[in-house]
């Protein structure tokens, strides 16, 4: 157990470093991560709302932080270019998260073509059930996108990398609230780079 624990710290602080430099991402990772805690209460009433939270104001603020503000050449702090930080990140780097967002934008446009989803869903009836009908494919899709992930990193790596790594998703927003809270003042600051004093420590 404390093995698996030194193991979710270190994708964590790895996680920071290395794809969180900009304050702007931070932020918004703030964002993300307060809307994902009502989204996960929501789960026990509507879970159709908590996917529509999720993905509309949850996830769009975490990944244009990542695509738009996170800088992109080379970094100083940890000696790595941005292609090894891709290639050795543990989630979903940018090219996974592109497949993962069309997939996202693609779901409502299919659903308003076929209310059916070729006869996967019941058919919805007005623009309130056609919402609630997108809403559940998100939350399909967000359930799956994480599954598929921890068991690719079963076969890629170890079951337990693969578990560490779910429970590190699960867990995010309430890590992140602990760990950005103060990036929205340093932004006020102009202080646009975190810079990232003790990067080569393991843990945050």
């Amino acid at each position: 157990m404390n093995e698996f624990f030194s193991t979710l710290q270190t994708q964590r602080w790895d996680d920071h470093r290395y794809y969180h430099h900009s304050r702007i991402n931070q932020s918004l990772h703030l964002v993300s991560a307060v809307s994902f805690v009502i989204a996960y209460g929501l789960l026990f009433v509507d879970p159709v709302a908590a996917a529509l939270l999720g993905w509309c104001v949850s996830m769009t603020s975490r990944q244009a932080g990542h695509f738009f503000f996170e800088p992109k050449g080379y970094d100083h702090v940890n000696r790595a270019t941005h292609e090894h930080k891709e290639e050795i990140k543990v989630g979903y780097n940018l090219r996974r998260k592109v497949v993962l967002m069309v997939l996202w934008a693609a779901a409502p446009v299919v659903l308003w073509w076929d209310r059916s989803l070729f006869g996967l869903m019941d058919p919805s009836t007005g623009f309130e059930g056609y919402v609630r009908q997108v809403g559940m494919a998100w939350l399909v899709l967000g359930i799956s996108g994480l599954l598929f992930r921890t068991v690719h990193l079963f076969l890629l790596q170890d079951v337990k990398t693969g578990l560490v790594w779910m429970t590190k998703i699960l867990t995010d927003p309430f890590h992140d609230i602990k760990l950005y809270h103060r990036a929205p003042l340093h932004l006020l600051r102009g202080e646009l780079i975190d810079p990232m004093g003790g990067a080569d420590r393991h843990h945050a």
